[in-house]
């Protein structure tokens, strides 16, 4: 893939770097189409309004049926104008359903995971026997690529979403940044079970049967 293309294609989209190698390549190095295919997955412009302040927005709730699981999220936006439109509210009650059918997820983005739980699961994973016997190049890149799934799988952003997974939540973000023009930004949430942390009282059923009888 020619960094030309890649740059020429940024420079005319907006677009991350990434995002505009992945298009390339879905689309055979043609820049139209690959203009196209950014322009359908809502990341042409997102990428140039990553940086701009995003001090408005809702914090969102939603509880699962039954009630046995609830989240809260705070996703900002850049007005409150935008904070009162559907596409805005319809985006923070998606993240927060995301949120709560990911028991795993613990962070938002990969930038916020503890750097000691990254050097501890490093650690972890370079003492496995299956790498006993490798050289140390090569078990370096398997560990990263290991850890690397792991903090995937326990940052909101990276988990594919659950109304269309062919796309991440990062990507539906910016799908909806392409779509009102405001830089969005999922800030902070919190997922509650019920009961949990809550030491049980495990009671003995053949002696609460007797207890009865007795009594009788």
């Amino acid at each position: 893939m020619s960094p030309k293309l890649i740059k020429e294609l940024r420079e005319t989209t907006g677009a991350g770097m990434m995002d505009c190698k992945k298009a390339l390549i879905e689309s055979d190095s043609d820049p139209e189409k690959a203009a196209e295919w950014l322009r359908k997955k809502g990341m042409i412009s997102a990428g140039k309004k990553s940086g701009r302040v995003t001090a408005e927005g809702l914090v969102g709730s939603y509880i699962h049926t039954g009630g046995r699981v609830g989240v809260l999220v705070e996703v900002n936006c850049e007005t409150d104008f935008v904070a009162r439109r559907e596409e805005f509210q319809e985006l923070v009650r998606n993240v927060a359903m995301q949120i709560a059918a990911c028991p795993n997820v613990e962070y938002v983005s990969v930038d916020e995971v503890d750097k000691d739980f990254i050097k501890k699961e490093k650690s972890i994973e370079m003492g496995r026997e299956d790498l006993a016997n490798k050289p140390e190049n090569i078990r370096e890149t398997i560990v990263e690529g290991r850890i690397s799934k792991r903090l995937k799988e326990i940052t909101l952003l990276d988990q594919p979403y659950i109304k269309d997974q062919s796309i991440t939540v990062e990507e539906l973000v910016k799908q909806t940044i392409a779509k009102i023009g405001e830089n969005i930004q999922v800030r902070r949430f919190s997922r509650f079970v019920l009961g949990e942390g809550i030491e049980k009282e495990e009671s003995n059923f053949a002696e609460e049967v007797a207890a009865q009888a007795g009594q009788k």
